[in-house]
């Protein structure tokens, strides 16, 4: 028999035919380019299994909305007991998350997809870890407590930093090496005092947080003297030796003030600056700097302001002319846009975001309030456009994410914003899809 077909039925061929083309292209292109720009990577303090382990959530950021949504798999363990702190390395290879009541730092791999795999565990040189700092060089610890016999939260002591080198990868595809902690020569131990001088020696001195510049010369430690009332908020601030080209033992003489040079002291050696410990208010409670190592920024918790430092040649911190800037009530974070002159602070008791414009010599001006979940704790934004950022609700155990104007500092909520972690979250960090910072790609 022979079949006939009408215009009508043609028409209706062809058209599936398109559709079944338009099909297989789509198809094509999602398999080979994806709107994924970041991952970001959320600790929450939230005990799960058997070992009372903290959580990380895995948010993959779409470029076009700015929504957030969990990967596969995720969350994943944080291998310790309430993680606080993280921080990625600078090839975006490797995820480290700092666990308090283990004195852990554990390694990540981070896989192509933002997945986790457990590569490594150091113990920090003091007891009870709360912040990391971590650059090309070095990774830098701090801990609430030195590792003194008597240090305990029965019978506090002042903290410490610390300091672990990092190599390259062991291997084709390994995460970065993690080495040995550096040795201070003055205590003969592998640790930094954070402590006064004078009548005010034995004063316990309480560290916050910790922000190394991006060009590596300098990393700076806020913390507050507890042993007075009110308390008294400061910032220390050390000389970084850089990596040597030659094998340099332990020990080694301080320069007078400014830069170390190469190969006077073992890589990751701190100096402590002249000057230090700079006034910071009454109770500073997170550092950021800028991209140009020009500036520093310290929230001040108790004063509900922003103080403004300029960075001179040797390191020292002072003041700048129009600083403190007003926040919101408890400011608890802070982040600077390394690509656009912008700054953000996370207010914990009013539940926003203050949004700030930098001026050429630094100062803040505030470009608006946005709301945020209950009790933001830490703040971010993506390493690939800087065009998105997010905070950390600890009340309601959310993430907030936002759109970022790149022209005018400004903020709107991302879609479908807020999105659910895991209890009480904590810290976050981020890295570029593909790990390359640039965004989508095919």
């Amino acid at each position: 028999m022979r079949m006939k077909f009408n215009k009508s039925s043609h028409l209706l061929l062809v058209g599936a035919a398109s559709l079944l083309a338009a099909s297989l292209v789509t198809a094509c292109s999602q398999l080979t380019q994806t709107l994924t720009v970041d991952f970001v990577y959320v600790a929450s303090a939230k005990a799960a299994g058997a070992n009372n382990y903290g959580e990380i959530n895995v948010f993959e950021i779409n470029s076009e909305s700015g929504r957030m949504r969990q990967i596969p798999t995720s969350p994943f363990p944080s291998q310790g007991r309430n993680p606080v702190a993280e921080a990625v390395s600078v090839d975006y290879g490797s995820l480290f998350v700092v666990n308090r009541d283990d004195n852990s730092i554990v390694q990540f791999g981070i896989g192509t997809d933002g997945k986790l795999y457990p590569y490594n565990t150091v113990n920090t040189p003091g007891i009870f870890p709360l912040a990391i700092a971590v650059n090309k060089a070095n990774l830098f610890i701090v801990d609430l407590y030195q590792p003194l016999p008597l240090c305990s939260d029965a019978e506090p002591c002042s903290g410490s930093i610390g300091v672990f080198p990092l190599g390259p990868p062991a291997g084709s595809g390994s995460p970065v090496t993690v080495g040995t902690p550096v040795t201070n020569p003055a205590v003969s131990a592998q640790y930094w005092p954070l402590t006064l001088t004078g009548a005010s020696a034995s004063d316990v001195i309480v560290p916050t947080a910790v922000n190394v510049l991006a060009s590596g010369a300098y990393v700076y430690v806020t913390a507050y003297d507890s042993s007075v009332t009110p308390t008294v908020g400061y910032v220390f601030g050390f000389s970084v030796a850089p990596p040597s080209t030659a094998t340099i033992p332990p020990g080694g003489v301080c320069p007078a003030s400014g830069p170390i040079p190469p190969n006077i002291l073992p890589s990751g050696t701190l100096c402590p600056l002249p000057g230090s410990p700079f006034a910071a208010g009454v109770q500073p409670s997170a550092i950021a700097s800028n991209a140009t190592s020009a500036d520093v920024y310290v929230t001040d918790f108790s004063s509900n302001n922003v103080r403004g430092y300029a960075v001179g040649s040797t390191g020292a911190l002072t003041a700048l002319s129009s600083s403190p800037f007003h926040s919101g009530n408890q400011p608890s974070a802070i982040v600077v846009d390394s690509a656009y002159a912008f700054a953000y602070v996370a207010n914990s008791q009013d539940s926003n975001v203050t949004a700030y414009s930098i001026s050429s010599g630094g100062a803040l001006s505030s470009v608006g309030t946005y709301a945020t979940g209950l009790q933001p704790v830490a703040i971010g934004i993506d390493p690939s456009t800087e065009h998105f950022l997010y905070t950390l609700n600890f009340l309601d155990n959310s993430v907030s994410g936002f759109e970022l104007s790149t022209s005018a500092g400004t903020l709107l909520q991302s879609q479908d914003s807020p999105f659910q972690c895991d209890d009480n979250p904590t810290a976050v960090a981020a890295i570029p899809h593909n790990g390359t910072g640039g965004g989508i790609k095919p």
